[in-house]
C-alpha cells in the first residue's frame, strides 16, 4: 500500500464509521477489506488518486501506487453483506458495482473509463466564453441567474449534447464571480554572459502553482497564466539526487543535456537535496493551527477538506508534539489549547467541531496564534503556526504590510508560518504566497485528500521542518563557453548580485528530505543566440581579459549559501559544472518536460514550435521508476490538456 493510502487507513481509524444499512446475517468474519486495483478502461494503464467509497462509509480512499487501494471495514458481520463500491476520477465516468464481500478480503477491480460526466459542463464553460450572455439586471432572482447558465447550455452543439443529459447540464450553471488573486509575473529573457556573468535568486521550495494548475484542468478549464510559477511547476516532483555527506545539511548536484524546445541550446538542471530526517529523528513540534472559519470556507473543497487534512496531521502527531488551534471569522478564538499527541481524540473532536460563518478578522487571529506559541515555545522544539485559509482577510487590521511585518518580527524570534491554501473561486494564491515567504515557511495548495496526504504525510518533514534558511544560489558563467542563458522560473525569487553575500537578505527554506530544482536555457558560444539587451561599453573593464579558468572547459560556477535555522551567518559551498554532452538523464528529461508544459500553459515565446504532443512524449519517456504515480499523473494532466483543446497546440 503506498504511504498516502496508509495514512488515510490510519487517520479513518481515529474516528467512528457508520455501518452499511442493510439487514443480512452476521458471520464468522470480525474486520473485512476490500481491496483492488483501478484502472483506465481503454488502456490498461494504472489510475493513481482515483477515489473509491463504499455504501454506509463517511470516509473513501484513494488509490495509490499501480492503482492498488484496501478499505478496511470496521467491525464485524461482513460475510455475505452486500455493498455499493463506487470509483471516481476527473476525466473518468463514475463506476458503482454490486459486490457480495465473502471471507476477510475480497477482490474488487475497477476500470474507469475516459470521458466523464464533464463533458456537457466543459462544452457550457466553452459556449459561456465563446459567446457570452448578458449579466442579468441587479435584483433578479435566482432562479432568473441560473438560467443564464442554462441558455449557454442551449448554444452546445447538438453532439455535446447527446452525451449527457439535460439534468447534468441543469445541475452545473455558470461559475459564480471569479476573485482570485495571482501576482503577475514577467518571464525572464536571456542575458547576455558578457554584461551579465553573474545570476542571483532563493530558492523555491512551494509547489502550490502545481495543485492549483491540476485544480484547472481537471475542472475543464485553462489555468491564468499568471497561476502557472514554472519552477513550482517542476519542483512538484522528486528527483534522484545524491544525499548530503559530511556536515552540511544539504548537498548540490550539476548535469547538463539538450533543451528539448530549442536542441540546439543547451540545459543546466541544479539540484538541491536536503538531509532527510526520520520521524523518530525530528524535533518535538510546537505546532498552532490557524483555521479560517469565515463564511467564505463554506464549500467542501474549503472546510470540510481542510478538516479531512488536518485529520491527516493529527494522525502524525507524538506523544512528544504538542497542537493547538486558533480559528478567525468575525472574531479570533481559541479552540483548542496546546495539547500533547497522546490526546488525539480530544484533537480530532476540536476539528469535527469546527463549522464555517462570519467574516473574515485575519490579522487578529494571526496575532492570536503567535501569541500561543510563544507561550509554548522551545528553543529544542520546531516552533510554527500553519495557515489554512482560502486567503481572504477582509475584515479588521489585516493590511498586506501590517501582517507581513508581524511575520518578519516572529520569524526573527523563531516562529516560522507554512501556508495552505483551499477552495476555488476566493482564492487569494498572492497573498497566501507572500505571507509564507515572509514567514519562513512553505506554500501548499491543497486541492484533494490525495494532495493533503502528499504534503502532510509523505512530505511531512519537509513541509514543517526546516533544516536550512536563507538559501540562495548565484551562478557564474564563463564567457568564452556560454554567450546567454535565462534562468527558468524564479521570477519573484531573483536577487541582486550583491544580495548573495548579504546576510541581512531574506531568502528561501529548506525542509528535511526537500529537493530543489533550478533549469537555466544556456546559448553556447559561437552559435546564432536570441537578440539579447546590449549596454554601453565598459571604459574600465576589457571584455577579452579572462582568466586562464575561462579557458578550462567549464561552463560556469555554482556557489550556495545557507544558514541553520538558528544561525545568523551563512556557510558557502561551491562547484563548477562543465557540459559532457548528450540528452542527460531521464530526470532531467522529466523535469525539462514540466518546464515546457509550463512555459506553454504561459504561452512563453521561448517555447518555439514546440507542442503539447511533444511535452507529452517527452514526459511519457523519462518516467523512470515513479513509485507514488505522481508522473503519469502528469502525464494525463498534459493529455487531457491536449484532448480538451484548453491550449492551440
Amino acid at each position: 500500500m503506498s504511504i498516502p493510502a496508509l495514512a488515510w487507513v490510519l487517520a479513518a481509524s481515529l474516528w467512528s464509521f457508520a455501518p452499511a444499512d442493510v439487514d443480512l446475517a452476521p458471520s464468522h468474519i470480525t474486520r473485512a477489506t476490500v481491496s483492488g486495483r483501478v484502472t483506465d478502461a481503454a488502456t490498461g494503464d494504472p489510475l493513481t488518486g482515483a477515489r473509491v467509497f463504499i455504501s454506509g462509509q463517511t470516509t473513501s480512499v484513494l488509490s495509490g501506487d499501480g492503482g492498488e487501494y484496501s478499505f478496511i471495514l470496521p467491525g464485524d458481520g461482513w460475510g455475505g453483506r452486500e455493498v455499493q463500491v463506487r470509483a471516481e476520477m476527473p476525466g473518468y465516468q463514475r463506476i458503482d458495482r454490486a459486490v457480495r464481500l465473502s471471507g476477510a478480503t475480497t477482490r474488487v477491480d475497477l476500470a474507469l473509463v475516459p470521458g466523464s460526466d464533464r463533458v456537457m459542463h466543459e462544452a457550457v464553460l466553452r459556449a459561456q466564453y465563446a459567446n457570452p450572455a448578458p449579466p442579468p439586471p441587479a435584483g433578479r432572482p435566482q432562479a432568473v441567474q441560473e438560467a443564464v447558465g442554462i441558455d449557454a447550455a442551449r448554444r452546445v452543439s447538438g453532439a455535446a449534447r447527446a452525451q449527457v443529459s439535460a439534468r447534468d447540464a441543469i445541475a452545473r450553471p455558470r461559475p459564480a464571480f471569479n476573485t482570485e488573486s495571482y501576482a503577475h509575473i514577467e518571464e525572464s529573457d536571456f542575458l547576455g554572459v558578457e554584461d551579465n556573468p553573474l545570476s542571483t535568486f532563493a530558492i523555491d521550495v512551494d509547489r502550490a502553482s502545481y495543485s492549483n494548475m491540476r485544480r484547472f484542468i481537471e475542472r475543464g478549464m485553462r489555468p491564468p497564466i499568471d497561476a502557472i510559477r514554472v519552477e513550482e511547476l517542476v519542483n512538484y516532483f522528486t528527483y534522484d539526487y545524491p544525499a548530503p555527506a559530511g556536515a552540511h545539511p544539504l548537498a548540490i548536484t550539476t548535469e547538463v543535456g539538450t533543451a528539448p524546445w530549442q536542441p540546439a541550446h543547451r540545459l543546466l538542471r541544479i539540484g538541491i537535496q536536503g538531509r532527510d530526517i526520520a520521524a523518530a529523528e525530528l524535533p518535538a513540534g510546537n505546532l498552532v493551527f490557524l483555521i479560517d472559519v469565515s463564511g467564505s470556507m463554506q464549500p467542501s473543497a474549503k472546510l470540510p477538506l481542510l478538516k479531512s487534512s488536518l485529520r491527516l496531521l493529527a494522525a502524525q502527531m507524538r506523544p512528544a508534539d504538542r497542537v493547538a488551534i486558533v480559528v478567525y471569522a468575525g472574531q479570533a478564538g481559541l479552540a483548542l489549547p496546546p495539547t500533547s499527541g497522546t490526546n488525539k481524540s480530544e484533537i480530532l473532536f476540536a476539528i469535527d467541531r469546527l463549522e464555517a460563518g462570519g467574516s473574515t478578522a485575519g490579522g487578529a487571529g494571526l496575532r492570536l496564534a503567535y501569541e500561543v506559541a510563544r507561550e509554548n515555545f522551545s528553543e529544542e522544539a520546531n516552533n510554527r503556526v500553519i495557515l489554512a485559509s482560502d486567503g481572504d482577510f477582509n475584515v479588521g487590521p489585516s493590511s498586506d504590510a501590517e501582517m507581513i511585518r508581524l511575520i518578519e518580527k516572529e520569524r526573527e524570534s523563531g516562529v516560522f508560518l507554512s501556508v495552505l491554501g483551499f477552495g476555488t473561486g476566493n482564492l487569494q494564491d498572492s497573498k497566501m504566497e507572500q505571507l509564507a515567504n515572509h514567514g519562513n515557511g512553505s506554500y501548499a495548495y491543497i486541492d484533494s485528500e490525495r494532495e493533503a496526504a502528499k504534503v502532510l504525510v509523505s512530505e511531512f518533514a519537509g513541509t514543517l521542518f526546516t533544516i536550512a534558511k536563507d538559501v540562495k544560489v548565484q551562478v557564474e558563467f564563463n564567457p568564452r563557453a556560454v554567450q546567454a542563458y535565462r534562468l527558468i522560473g524564479y521570477e519573484n525569487r531573483a536577487l541582486r548580485a550583491e544580495d548573495f553575500a548579504d546576510d541581512r537578505r531574506d531568502a528561501g527554506e529548506l525542509g528535511a528530505g526537500h529537493t530543489v530544482t533550478a533549469l537555466y536555457e544556456i546559448v553556447p558560444a559561437g552559435i546564432d543566440g536570441p537578440h539579447v539587451a546590449e549596454t554601453p561599453p565598459l571604459r574600465y573593464r576589457d571584455r577579452a581579459d579572462v582568466t586562464g579558468r575561462a579557458a578550462s572547459g567549464e561552463l560556469g560556477f555554482v556557489q550556495l549559501r545557507y544558514k541553520r535555522p538558528d544561525d545568523s551567518k551563512s556557510v558557502l559551498l561551491q562547484q563548477a559544472f562543465v557540459d559532457r554532452g548528450g540528452d542527460g538523464s531521464g530526470d532531467m528529461r522529466f523535469a525539462a518536460s514540466v518546464a515546457a508544459f509550463g512555459m506553454l500553459l504561459r504561452e512563453s515565446a521561448h517555447a518555439g514550435d514546440f507542442s503539447l504532443g511533444d511535452a507529452l512524449e517527452l514526459a511519457r519517456g523519462s518516467l523512470g521508476d515513479d513509485e507514488e504515480g505522481y508522473r503519469r499523473e502528469f502525464v494525463r494532466l498534459v493529455r487531457e490538456t491536449r484532448v480538451q483543446g484548453l491550449l492551440k497546440r
